[in-house]
């Protein structure tokens, strides 16, 4: 993702929203429940400038469908300009190892970088390699569940969303149990660098991170070239197109990092969002116990009322216009995936969560050359939690009101204490 600001902008916590907007990514208020300031903001038009971040506010799902398919913005602007011609500021020095790690990745690349490793990367990870893993996924979340119901509850969030989908994501790897602790803590300090305006304490622990996690999978595919397997990685070595073109050791290595963190962070919020959603309503959660053939369509509703990723960002490579307002090349929009899942324009009611929405074109998992590759194997995990739990904790239920994250763009909770009645 790309950094905004820095840690040198100038601006953060402290600094109130301008012009009286109510949106104020700062605010633990705005955080807790964004979504009037987003209806504020749709109201207001389709574009506005937000000047705490120096980026353009886009809210309307219309237009944010529209842009994430647009070939004038791009994830990076490397492939075309140096930081010096689109009037950007070269990272520090010291921040190196991140963005080594991080530019390398498909979500941050553009044609044809993008689109050659996406096809090399597609050939690994393959529909038949996600379908293989759905008995091991299904076993996983029965297993957790089980645990939970067992000991009388716990934190739905460290006991059954953060082990599954970490798991999962390790198992298809190849990453043995035992080297799988930090993989957790790795991505949480790595994605600390996608929030607005990342603090130097926030970059100095994404630089640590990216350099172990790097070092790591460095020696683990040192491994598999010496001793193949049949795991992601033995795959993504093996993986050449017709000209023999293949990815390189750091396109691999980003590749790993960016499907754990892509991976995981979604399914792990998604689940806690989800479930303390369903607490708050509770007869869309007696009607979900009522039927599970419900699950597939609460997944995806679950996802568009209280969105895992809030905001994604764009660099206007070529100049565009938005409903008369012209954006000049080098300008940075965001977009605002909460505020479209919302838009009222799209979504009957969008304030109500309703289980049983059958048009629900939410972009959670985003649109266009970046839609999540990872996608089919999230659903395959919310699936598997939702379901273990609805039929091994038919009764479970919230024990403590839980707290918010502080983040604003990747959103979720501290935790989720939960009994099982």
């Amino acid at each position: 993702m790309t950094l905004v600001g820095g840690p040198d902008a100038g601006y953060g916590p402290s600094m109130a929203a301008p012009d009286d907007l109510a949106f104020d990514p700062w605010d633990p208020a705005f955080v807790a429940d964004p979504y009037p300031a987003y209806a504020e903001l749709r109201q207001r038009g389709r574009v506005r400038y937000f000047e705490p971040t120096d980026q353009w506010l886009v809210a309307h799902h219309a237009d944010v469908s529209a842009l994430l398919r647009d070939r004038r913005l791009g994830r990076t602007y490397l492939h075309r300009f140096s930081h010096e011609e689109f009037g950007r500021t070269t990272p520090p020095p010291e921040h190196e190892p991140f963005h080594t790690l991080n530019d390398h990745g498909m979500l941050d690349l553009e044609p044809p970088d993008h689109t050659r490793i996406r096809r090399l990367v597609s050939k690994a990870f393959t529909p038949r390699t996600v379908e293989r893993l759905k008995p091991y996924v299904r076993n996983l979340a029965d297993d957790l569940a089980g645990a939970l119901v067992e000991a009388g509850g716990g934190d739905l969030l460290k006991d059954v969303a953060e082990p599954l989908p970490v798991a999962v994501i390790a198992e298809m790897l190849g990453i043995p149990e035992s080297d799988r602790a930090p993989l957790r803590p790795w991505s949480a300090d790595i994605c600390g660098m996608y929030e607005l305006n990342p603090s130097e304490e926030a970059a100095a622990k994404a630089v640590r991170a990216s350099v172990e996690f790097s070092d790591y999978l460095h020696d683990l595919i040192a491994e598999r070239r010496r001793n193949p397997g049949d795991d992601l990685i033995s795959g993504l070595i093996a993986a050449h197109d017709e000209d023999d073109d293949r990815l390189t050791e750091q396109e691999m290595i980003s590749t790993c990092v960016l499907l754990l963190n892509a991976g995981h962070e979604a399914t792990v919020n998604a689940t806690v969002n989800g479930w303390w959603a369903l607490f708050r309503h509770p007869d869309q959660l007696a009607a979900l116990r009522a039927d599970h053939s419900l699950v597939p369509t609460a997944i995806e509703e679950l996802m568009r009322y209280d969105t895992p990723l809030q905001l994604f960002e764009r660099w206007v490579l070529d100049e565009i216009e938005i409903d008369g307002q012209v954006i000049p090349r080098g300008a940075e929009i965001a977009m605002l995936f909460g505020s479209a899942n919302h838009d009222p324009a799209v979504f009957t009611d969008p304030s109500r969560l309703d289980l049983t929405r059958a048009d629900n074109p939410h972009i959670s998992f985003s649109a266009g050359i970046h839609y999540c590759i990872g996608a089919p194997l999230a659903r395959i995990e919310l699936a598997a939690s939702m379901t273990a739990l609805l039929e091994k904790a038919p009764t479970l239920r919230l024990a403590a009101e839980p707290r918010r994250k502080p983040n604003f763009v990747i959103r979720g909770l501290e935790g989720l204490t939960v009994d099982v009645g």
